[in-house]
């Protein structure tokens, strides 16, 4: 029986600089692998263009035509990274056995593919690859990085704690995603949704080997409400709930000043009126938020516009 083939989709915003310490060491990688037998020898990296404003769809060119090991998918423009990943791995659906997905700028241990691959030979179609540590990052990062997973899963979205986009999917557990049909993309909380079995590998994740990181604190704070409104209605509930607190702690007031008039005592000042209303009012303008949140995702998903478009694709099996 012939090894299974993979593919390894890495998605590229303006990643010249990256590019080609990533492709040695994905070739040493995938070489390796293919002589140990563990892979096909026609399994691939592909490199998806993400709308890049430099040098990186040259460069993956130049790749491919160097190596049938290296192929490219070059969308028509900056999609985002959650649509470019997706974008490479339904490529790559058709293609292969089994798809690893890893960021370009190699804080993913190159080394985690092979404890992936093997735990995919063991039976399991998911396998995500978790950091087992967070010791190099600041205090403020891994405060910041940490509270989120907790306050997404708090917020109903399902994620792997300390888990990005590094995983391993089977053509199976691909077939299952590509089903999933929205256009608000958060892929660490749609794959847990497939099923299918699953396991995780624990690595060291490295420093950015160069550029600059495409998720500053502004775009992460994004990114979790993305995650949170596509995936879970909590919010929405959680504002009921305020809504029935506040109606009842109007009533308990209400009959507290009834009893004081009759009681014939005066309610001092006008500042706890104003804080009540300044109060009330924030409370409105914040629900009213986030249900505007929510209506805006349900008119982007009605217009079921395409997730990306893809102007070409290099792949010598083609």
């Amino acid at each position: 029986m012939r090894p299974n083939r993979l593919y390894v989709v890495v998605p590229c915003y303006n990643e010249e600089e990256v590019l080609p310490e990533t492709s040695r060491r994905l070739r040493e990688k995938l070489e390796g692998l293919i002589a140990a037998g563990q892979i096909a020898a026609d399994s691939r990296v592909l490199f998806v263009n993400d709308g890049s404003k430099d040098r990186t769809w040259p460069i993956i060119r130049d790749l491919h035509g160097q190596s049938p090991l290296f192929s490219g998918v070059d969308l028509t423009r900056n999609r985002g990274h959650q649509n470019a990943l997706l974008a490479g791995l339904m490529t790559a659906k058709n293609r292969a056995d089994m798809v690893i997905s890893m960021d370009a700028d190699l804080q993913d241990d190159v080394d985690a593919i092979d404890a992936m691959v093997a735990r995919y030979h063991e039976g399991f179609d998911v396998v995500y690859g978790v950091r087992s540590s967070r010791k190099k990052d600041t205090f403020f990062k891994r405060f910041t990085a940490e509270g989120f997973y907790r306050v997404m899963n708090a917020l109903g979205a399902e994620t792997v704690f300390n888990h990005a986009d590094f995983r391993l999917l089977s053509k199976a557990a691909l077939e299952g995603l590509s089903q999933f049909r929205e256009v608000n993309l958060f892929l660490r909380g749609m794959v847990p949704l497939v099923g299918y079995a699953s396991t995780t590998v624990e690595y060291e994740r490295g420093e950015r080997f160069a550029g600059e990181s495409k998720y500053p604190l502004k775009k992460m704070l994004a990114f979790a409400m993305e995650g949170v409104t596509s995936l879970s209605t909590k919010p929405l509930r959680w504002i009921t709930a305020l809504g029935f607190l506040i109606f009842f702690v109007s009533i308990v007031m209400l009959i507290t000043f009834i009893v004081q008039w009759a009681m014939g005592m005066t309610v001092a000042g006008w500042a706890s009126v104003v804080c009540s209303v300044w109060a009330i009012g924030g409370l409105i303008l914040l629900s009213l938020g986030v249900i505007g949140e929510y209506l805006g995702k349900i008119y982007l998903e009605t217009k079921a516009r395409p997730r990306f478009l893809i102007r070409e694709i290099l792949d010598k099996q083609d």
